[in-house]
């Protein structure tokens, strides 16, 4: 039976990133493929020009959440005065400079970006095939000590605990979200995983359009995912 690796995801501020349009940087309800594509990757080290491994650890990933406190939304209001020598911080802790003319800092940058209060998401995920690197269990060690710091879809978003939350052995993902242990006393949980992971009674089909193109940096593409609300076991298997 599969082994999946447990992560739970739990901050003040979540950011499940969706479509930024113009300036307004909406949330999904559910965390992207990418994310957390770019979650692991950023725990092994790795720099975004090897777009050839961040495309092949996405496409090896099979990965579903469950919601296991919600919160509320909320919009910030963003504005910054930005000049042409102006600094910015990296995970790396390096500087990194600023690119182009002054003509396009002239003006202040207002934008608008959502967030998640107090929301915590558990992900159930394994790699396809187990053998090939990065194993599942080099993921849960990068995690456990990753090569920079880590955060839940934008910088200010800092994990408050350990993201690994154990194992589970499990024939789908949505078993292995119905196996994981609970955290408080709600049984039915919003969740959502692959199509061809599982079936629940009066769940959905609905297509999603989260995986990155690592190479040109875009998003494209759908894939179908299943969202329903799954009654927990509560016990590890």
């Amino acid at each position: 039976m599969p082994r999946h690796l447990l992560i739970r995801l739990s901050s003040p501020l979540i950011a499940f990133g969706g479509e930024t349009i113009d300036n307004f940087g909406v949330i999904r309800d559910f965390p992207a493929l990418s994310m957390v594509t770019g979650l692991i990757a950023n725990a092994l080290g790795w720099d975004r020009g090897d777009d050839s491994l961040h495309n092949r650890l996405q496409t090896r990933l099979r990965m579903g959440a469950r919601l296991e406190t919600q919160g509320e939304r909320l919009t910030d209001f963003q504005t910054a005065q930005l000049g042409a020598n102006d600094k910015a911080w990296t995970t790396w802790g390096t500087v990194e400079e600023r690119r182009g003319g002054t003509a396009s800092y002239d003006s202040p940058h207002l934008r608008y970006r959502d967030y998640h209060t107090d929301l915590t998401a558990l992900l159930a995920l394994r790699l396809e095939s187990a053998d090939e690197p990065p194993t599942l269990d080099e993921v849960a060690h990068a995690l456990d000590r990753p090569q920079r710091p880590l955060f839940i879809g934008r910088k200010p978003c800092l994990p408050v605990g350990r993201l690994v939350a154990g194992w589970v052995e499990a024939d789908s993902v949505l078993q292995a979200l119905q196996l994981a242990p609970l955290t408080n006393s709600e049984r039915g949980l919003r969740a959502q995983w692959p199509d061809g992971e599982g079936q629940l009674p009066g769940d959905r089909l609905v297509d999603v359009c989260d995986e990155r193109n690592w190479t040109s940096g875009v998003h494209g593409g759908w894939r179908p995912v299943r969202e329903g609300l799954i009654q927990t076991a509560g016990n590890m298997s």
